[in-house]
């Protein structure tokens, strides 16, 4: 197989990009197919991009034979049952977080998975594919900084965009799932072991309009993992710098920190303001080459045969420990595991 053939659906933000980045910049993939509900952007983007196939019946560009796999980009609520719908079609998926919206959809995820193994599928985890991730990571596996005693991390999205989280909160499944779901498969890829305990904690600070969905606009919790490890995330939607992702590593021989200063390249302004560092804007822009990273892996599985490092078990055992960390924050009690 010299290129492989992908059809891309969901044009969103995330959808976009990724489109745009399986057109023009990776190797070995062709972006032969487009699906989104939005005729309009759907073949202004195709034209744009050139890419031949336009469908807006997810069930159409399935059963399109010049086609090897898709890339799911899609609404959260839709993916399980693409998911299976189109391994059962012969093709390889490559799909976004979450696996499903509740546990119960993401072990049939693990059914339609296990039903064909001879495609490849994975899911998109993408912070384990930026370069400053993977390099911590290789650091902490080759015992650098000794055992790890403590891993913290932070998500939090920009104020400036609360508009739309408030939009999507009757859908997100709470912060835990929506934003602290990176951070907690961090968590389990920098540790290697999974959580026992954990009690959450937050509130509506400045948005009361998350309380009728049992959420929070800054939410955190405190976990302790079966090897000991203390895990602590916290997850807001009240930054007033911006986009800010960043994560710590404590050993008993070394600290590691990623993004400790959050900033959008390694550029100094200064100004009557006086000297700063400008923040990323979004998640986009902080993650741009993980995003191609991820889905230049999944191209490069399919070709060789090889197994992705996230699998659809990662996917569930995500959600499962997200579930539980906003158990804890709606009853306010420490739960077990």
């Amino acid at each position: 197989m010299n290129k492989v053939r992908i059809g891309s659906v969901g044009l969103g933000r995330l959808g976009l990009q990724h489109a745009e980045n399986i057109a023009g910049k990776m190797q070995h993939a062709q972006l032969v197919a487009l699906c989104d509900v939005d005729k309009s952007k759907l073949h202004e983007t195709a034209d744009r991009l050139g890419v031949p196939h336009r469908f807006s019946s997810f069930e159409e560009l399935i059963a399109l034979k010049e086609l090897d796999a898709v890339v799911l980009a899609s609404p959260s609520g839709l993916h399980t049952k693409q998911i299976a719908a189109a391994l059962g079609a012969g093709k390889h998926v490559f799909s976004e977080k979450p696996l499903g919206i509740t546990v119960a959809e993401c072990k049939e995820a693990e059914k339609a998975v296990e039903a064909h193994p001879g495609q490849v599928f994975m899911l998109g985890f993408m912070r384990r594919f930026d370069e400053s991730y993977q390099y911590a990571h290789e650091k902490v596996l080759a015992g650098e900084i000794g055992k790890p005693v403590l891993f913290r991390s932070y998500s939090q999205d920009p104020e400036k965009f609360i508009q739309g989280a408030i939009a999507f909160a009757p859908h997100s499944g709470g912060q835990f799932l929506d934003m602290a779901v990176h951070d907690i498969d961090l968590a389990r890829w920098f540790t290697g072991s999974e959580p026992e305990t954990v009690y959450a904690i937050g509130d509506c600070y400045a948005h009361p309009e998350f309380a009728q969905y049992q959420d929070g606009d800054n939410v955190s919790c405190l976990m302790r993992f079966k090897n000991g490890c203390m895990v602590f995330l916290f997850a807001g939607r009240t930054a007033p710098h911006g986009y800010n992702v960043e994560t710590e590593i404590i050993g008993t021989k070394g600290i590691l920190r990623i993004a400790s200063i959050p900033q959008k390249n390694l550029v100094e302004v200064l100004d009557a303001h006086g000297v700063r560092r400008e923040c990323s804007e979004n998640f986009l822009e902080r993650f741009g080459s993980a995003y191609i990273n991820e889905v230049q892996e999944f191209v490069n599985c399919i070709i060789t045969g090889t197994t992705p490092a996230v699998s659809v078990y990662d996917g569930t055992k995500v959600s499962e420990i997200a579930y539980t960390c906003k158990a804890s924050f709606e009853t306010g009690t420490l739960v077990r595991f």
